[in-house]
């Protein structure tokens, strides 16, 4: 479905039944970490709606909005043999049609982390996951635990504009050798795929025996396994998103590096790898 109207009228009607709806929000490239996303969804709400939308607002003017990874026919085709109910794909226009002035942000968790790495990248998340959560009026959302820090925003977002709907963090899916799943692992070379799931070991190795100083030798290791750019490996609390050295209460080890163009992201609570 292309239209707003066309998405509440068909939730309108699942909700007159007496069903449960969830929503499964997306940019598209999909892969088994979306899929696990659509799989909770299933198993928690009668009716589920799977959304597609490549969010221009949360790119930065140097990002990859314009080679962001698109394909579809393929995700409608994988969507379909998941069980999803609905699929909502609507274009810029209907998103942020002429006049549109209007921006959601949430402050302090994103002033940390990959904040300060990607400026106004949350606001243009938070913009149009409100937008998202408002159209389709779900009863749960369904976001991956691999953007730890995205999940943490929409979280306090809902939570302050008492938006009726449950966030629901699904945990990160992995390859075998660790790395996370992500649509931008496809600009990976065959080299910088073989260095990639070093991020994975390097932070859980810290989140095995989390301490500082850790933390700040994981930078060095990261660099001469091959990464190109380390933004931050830091330990912080699961809930603020601040940086801790006192591990009374869940903390979380956070890492974003590059490789080539390719920026990764990735996150393990402490205590457990």
């Amino acid at each position: 479905m292309r239209t707003i109207a066309e998405l509440r009228a068909s939730v309108g009607a699942w909700r007159a039944a007496g069903e449960t709806i969830g929503l499964v929000p997306t940019m598209g490239a999909l892969h088994q970490g979306h899929l696990a996303l659509v799989r909770a969804s299933k198993a928690q709400c009668a009716r589920t709606v799977a959304t597609i939308f490549v969010n221009p607002t949360q790119f930065g003017p140097n990002e990859d909005f314009a080679s962001y990874p698109r394909d579809p026919t393929r995700d409608i085709g994988l969507l379909e043999t998941n069980g999803a109910d609905l699929l909502y794909m609507p274009d810029v226009a209907t998103m942020y049609p002429h006049g549109f002035a209007t921006t959601v942000s949430v402050a302090q968790l994103t002033e940390t982390l990959c904040g300060p790495h990607r400026p106004g990248h949350f606001a243009g998340v938070t913009t149009v996951v409100a937008k998202l959560l408002n159209q389709a009026g779900a009863d749960d959302a369904f976001f991956g635990e691999k953007d730890f820090q995205q999940l943490a925003i929409i979280r306090r977002m809902v939570a302050d504009l008492d938006l009726p709907v449950r966030i629901v963090g699904v945990p990160t899916v992995r390859e075998p050798d660790g790395l996370a799943l992500s649509s931008r692992n496809a600009y990976l070379t065959p080299e910088q795929r073989r260095v990639a799931p070093t991020l994975h070991r390097t932070i859980a190795a810290i989140a095995n025996a989390p301490s500082k100083s850790a933390a700040d030798q994981a930078k060095d290791r990261l660099i001469h396994a091959g990464f190109t750019k380390v933004d931050y490996v830091t330990i912080a609390d699961a809930e603020t998103l601040h940086s801790v050295t006192d591990f009374a209460r869940p903390a979380r080890v956070f890492a974003a590096a590059w490789l080539g163009r390719t920026r990764l992201i990735d996150n393990v609570p402490v205590g457990k790898s």
